[in-house]
């Protein structure tokens, strides 16, 4: 039976003695604000689960000092978000952390897994679907609610131990521990550096206008963050696009436009120029997007298959039909020269090197005690590298960083 918590003192009292480790989730509501509204806080502690309501005063200092406690181990499953959400309510992040999804595609369980599959691969037990679209910011909340937030919690402590196990058996725990401090780092960043390089249609821009477009989304993201609005409200891609391409002529000209756009925000209209015409201190150093060459992608199908055969012989994957065709598999990210796009969306990275070679040229995979190696060309930039998890759209993926595979120059 779940306990109500929404007593300050009530729960400070619960949490005078946290043992080893807890199991940590969250409901959030993000659909009319920038940072997301924490609804509900879901907690596994020893033999108890608590729902805890963060909309009652002064449960956010309560559960401040556990959070940022570094002898109590945070158990959560993919908690990225829950991280922003908690951090931006209580002012802490839950560190140390131990994230279940990061580590059961380490135990080779299967990548980017959900909860509810996690549950199930583990535990045998099948959990319902039905308040994943819930109104979470209501209260009371229903039964159906409480008894689905206390099952997001419930079976974390038999997750947690058989992962860990697992990881220590074959010495993996460190790479777990590194990924999730990176996690942890990611959640305090002030946005994307390069955000034009999340928008699929800058690839089509030339390098002028990919220019404008990142002024333009570097003003957005901090006019969202400020005004704690969704970047959509502030100004959506389609007008940033054309507004990146086909810059007005002056301020009137903008305005014009933005009078005639239907979701144009014409009150910040003086605030959009300025950031269209304004230079960035860093803007030289920006990446441009570009779209990938046939031969290039067939050289990331090539590095797939490899190390996807790798994995499956170490046993860390399933073996699929065809690696390169969907395969979540420990695959790898190159760092690219500059003007070349990563095909990790959310992890990018560019070299200083400048020498510009198709992919299939800058890394070889020669056999070495059984491993393949990846090595860069002569002259060329040093492959920098990762393991991760590979869908079936190469711009939606999740990196994780190994020491198994070693580049050498």
């Amino acid at each position: 039976m779940p306990f109500w918590i929404d007593d300050p003192a009530d729960l400070s009292a619960r949490l005078g003695n946290p043992p080893a480790w807890v199991g940590l989730d969250t409901e959030f509501v993000r659909e009319r604000t920038y940072w997301p509204q924490l609804a509900l806080v879901q907690m596994a502690i020893g033999d108890d689960i608590l729902l805890i309501d963060p909309l009652a005063p002064g449960i956010a200092d309560a559960l401040r000092p556990l959070l940022a406690d570094p002898s109590v181990l945070k158990v959560m499953h993919s908690a990225s978000e829950d991280l922003v959400a908690l951090s931006h309510d209580c002012g802490v992040l839950p560190a140390p952390l131990f994230d279940t999804q990061i580590a059961a595609a380490l135990c080779g369980i299967g990548g980017g897994m959900g909860y509810q599959r996690l549950v199930q691969e583990i535990t045998g037990v099948a959990l319902a679907k039905g308040e994943t679209r819930s109104d979470w910011l209501r209260r009371p909340l229903s039964d159906s609610q409480l008894e689905y937030a206390a099952d997001d919690v419930v079976h974390l402590g038999a997750i947690y131990r058989e992962l860990d196990a697992r990881l220590q058996a074959s010495n993996r725990r460190d790479w777990l521990d590194q990924d999730c401090a990176r996690m942890l780092a990611n959640a305090t960043e002030e946005g994307e550096r390069w955000p034009h390089l999340s928008m699929r249609s800058a690839q089509f821009l030339d390098a002028d206008a990919q220019i404008r477009l990142l002024r333009l989304l570097r003003w957005r993201d901090v006019q969202a963050r400020s005004s704690d609005k969704p970047r959509s409200w502030i100004l959506d891609n389609e007008l940033a696009t054309a507004l990146a391409r086909t810059p007005p002529a002056d301020r009137a000209a903008l305005q014009a436009l933005l009078e005639a756009h239907p979701k144009a925000p014409r009150k910040l209209g003086d605030a959009v120029w300025q950031a269209l015409i304004q230079p960035l201190p860093d803007e030289a150093a920006a990446p441009l997007a570009r779209n990938a060459s046939t031969e290039e992608k067939n050289g990331l199908r090539r590095l797939q298959d490899a190390v996807a055969a790798r994995s499956a012989e170490l046993g860390r994957s399933r073996a699929p039909k065809h690696p390169s065709a969907g395969h979540k598999a420990l695959g790898l990210t190159l760092m690219l020269q500059p003007g070349k796009q990563s095909f990790s969306r959310r992890n990018r990275r560019t070299s200083a090197e400048a020498a510009s070679r198709p992919l299939e040229r800058l890394v070889r995979f020669p056999a070495r005690e059984g491993r393949p190696e990846i090595r860069a060309v002569p002259g060329g930039t040093r492959v920098r590298h990762e393991r991760q998890l590979f869908s079936s759209r190469l711009r939606s993926t999740t990196s994780l960083w190994s020491d198994d595979y070693r580049s050498t120059s």
